[in-house]
């Protein structure tokens, strides 16, 4: 009986634990847009592309021309791109999801 309640216990902490690594591994930092306009097809950052700070990810047309709506604020790797070329944004929207690289 002993022997069956220890098997359950361990069966329990490596189903948490696995869940919780699950978790912790699929997190994403969100990319927010810093300027309103219509988004641009060039420079359209792909889902699956490496990105590291500073990198450019979604160009808008502005009344001034094309400007950078959105960079990579850490290192990692695209996950989701929420905008396609023509789509209106807005300053805050979240654009584009990155998966950090963990060091």
């Amino acid at each position: 009986m002993a022997n069956r309640k220890n098997i359950i216990a361990i069966t329990v902490l490596l189903v948490i634990g696995v869940v919780a690594w699950s978790l912790a591994a699929g997190q994403t930092v969100d990319q927010r847009g810093v300027l309103s306009g219509n988004v641009l097809s060039n420079g359209l950052v792909a889902a699956g592309a490496a990105a590291h700070e500073g990198d450019i990810l979604v160009y808008v047309e502005t009344i001034t021309g094309p400007a950078v709506a959105v960079r990579a604020n850490v290192d990692g790797v695209v996950r989701e791109v929420l905008v396609r070329p023509g789509d209106k944004v807005r300053a805050g929207d979240i654009l584009v999801r990155i998966e950090p690289i963990k060091r």
